[in-house]
C-alpha cells in the first residue's frame, strides 16, 4: 500500500547559460516525487520542464500545486503493486499533467522494482544494451566557444554527436553558425541542429539545402507543433531526417505523425509523453511505421534521465543515439554516486529499481533553498 508520498521542488544552477530559441536557461528547476510504502520499498520520480511556460502547459510550480492537491490524495491507501492501476485511476479523473504522472509512474516502477530485487530496464522487459550513446547541445550562443567546447568534449572521449539549438537569430546566422562548427569538427563528429519550432516553411525550405551541403546530418522540429502537415513536406521534400519533437505529447500525437508520414525520426521523452509506459507506445508506433527512434531529454536532473535510460535501453533500435547529458550540464548532484558518463555513452547501474541512491540530506537543502 502507498503510505505516503512527499514532494520536492529545487533549483540547481547550470555550468553555462543554454541558450534556446524559447528561452535561455541559467539553472534548471527539478520537481521530485518519492512515493513510500508500507512494506518499506520507495521510489523516486522526476518532473522537469525546460523554458518555462514558453515551452509547456506545465511549470514546476503547477506540478507541486496540482501533486499536493489533486494527485497525491489520489494515490495514498491505494495497492502499490498495481502500477496499472494506479495510473488508470489518475487518468480517469484528471487530464493532462503528463510531466507530473510520469514522476508518479517512475517513483512507482522504481518502488516496485527494488521490491522484486531486479531494475526498472527488467521490469519493463530487459535491457538489451548495458550503455547509451550521449550527444551534447552545443548552446553556448557563441561559435568560437562551442567549437572549442566540442573539440573538449571529443578529447574527453565524452561527447562525438553535438546538437546545436538554433531559431533564436536571424535564419542565415544561424545557419553560418551551424556550418562552421561542422566544418571545424569535419568527421570526428555528426552535428545536429534543434529549431524548436523556430521556422516557417519558406525559413525551412530556405535553410535546409544550406545545412545538408554544410554536412547536418539531422534537423529536430522546425516547424510549430500545429503544422503537421508542413513537417510532412519537409520529410519528403529533403534527404536529411525531420525529428518531430514538441510535437509528440503522447501516442495520440504519435499516431498521427505515423498516419502522415511527418518525421523520419520520433524524439521520445517521457515525461512529455506521459510517462514510461505512454513513451513506450509512442516508440511501439513508430517502430511499426518504419520511423527511427532518439531518446530525447527535457534536461531532467539525474533521476528522470536514468529513469529513460532504463526505458531506452530496452528498444530494439535506438538508431540516433541519445542527449541524456542533463546532469551534466548542471553544477550539482542529488546522488549519493554520480551517474557513470565514459566512452561517449551514458553507462546503465547496476542494481534494483533506477540502480541510484539520491542524497535525501542534500535534495531537502537544495529544496529548502528553493522554497
Amino acid at each position: 500500500m502507498i503510505n505516503q508520498i512527499q514532494v520536492y521542488k529545487l533549483e540547481v544552477p547550470t555550468i553555462r547559460p543554454h541558450q534556446l530559441s524559447v528561452a535561455t536557461m541559467s539553472s534548471q528547476t527539478m520537481v521530485l516525487v518519492r512515493v513510500m510504502c508500507d512494506d518499506g520499498h520507495e521510489g523516486w520520480g522526476e518532473a522537469t520542464t525546460i523554458g518555462g511556460l514558453k515551452y509547456g502547459e506545465e511549470s514546476p510550480d503547477s506540478m507541486v500545486i496540482n501533486l499536493q492537491k489533486y494527485l497525491i490524495p489520489m494515490l495514498v491507501g491505494q495497492d502499490a503493486y498495481n502500477i496499472n492501476a494506479c495510473m488508470r485511476k489518475l487518468n480517469s479523473s484528471i487530464r493532462g499533467n503528463r510531466f507530473a504522472k510520469c514522476a508518479i509512474e517512475t517513483a512507482l516502477m522504481d518502488a516496485q522494482a527494488r521490491r522484486l530485487g531486479i531494475s526498472v530496464a527488467e521490469l519493463l522487459g530487459g535491457a538489451q544494451v548495458d550503455a547509451l550513446p550521449v550527444a551534447w547541445t552545443l548552446a553556448s550562443g557563441d561559435t568560437d566557444t562551442d567549437i572549442q567546447e566540442a573539440h573538449s568534449l571529443l578529447e574527453l572521449r565524452r561527447h562525438r554527436v553535438f546538437k546545436l539549438k538554433i531559431g533564436a537569430h536571424h535564419v542565415q546566422r544561424d545557419v553560418n553558425h551551424v556550418v562552421a562548427i561542422k566544418r571545424a569538427l569535419g568527421d570526428k563528429a555528426s552535428v545536429r541542429v534543434d529549431v524548436n519550432q523556430a521556422w516557417d516553411e519558406p525559413t525551412a525550405n530556405f535553410a535546409i539545402p544550406q545545412l545538408i551541403e554544410g554536412g547536418v546530418d539531422l534537423i529536430e522540429q522546425p516547424l510549430a507543433i500545429a503544422n503537421i502537415a508542413g513537417m510532412a513536406r519537409l520529410t519528403r521534400r529533403f534527404s536529411v531526417p525531420m525529428m518531430a519533437d514538441e510535437a509528440l505529447m503522447g501516442p495520440q500525437d504519435a499516431l498521427r505523425f505515423c498516419n502522415q508520414a511527418a518525421a523520419y525520426v520520433f524524439s521520445i521523452k517521457i515525461a512529455q509523453s506521459g510517462g514510461l509506459t505512454q513513451s513506450r507506445l509512442v516508440a511501439n508506433l513508430a517502430e511499426l511505421h518504419g520511423v527511427s527512434l532518439y531518446g530525447g531529454t527535457m534536461l531532467e536532473g539525474p533521476i528522470g534521465t536514468i529513469a529513460s535510460a532504463h526505458l531506452f535501453s530496452t528498444f530494439d533500435d535506438l538508431q540516433f543515439g541519445t542527449e541524456l547529458f542533463g546532469p551534466l550540464l548542471l553544477t550539482d548532484d542529488i546522488l549519493k554516486k554520480p551517474l557513470e558518463y565514459r566512452d561517449f555513452c551514458l553507462h546503465l547501474p547496476k542494481g534494483p529499481g533506477l540502480g541510484v541512491e539520491p542524497d535525501l540530506e542534500k535534495i531537502q537543502n537544495l529544496a529548502s533553498h528553493t522554497a
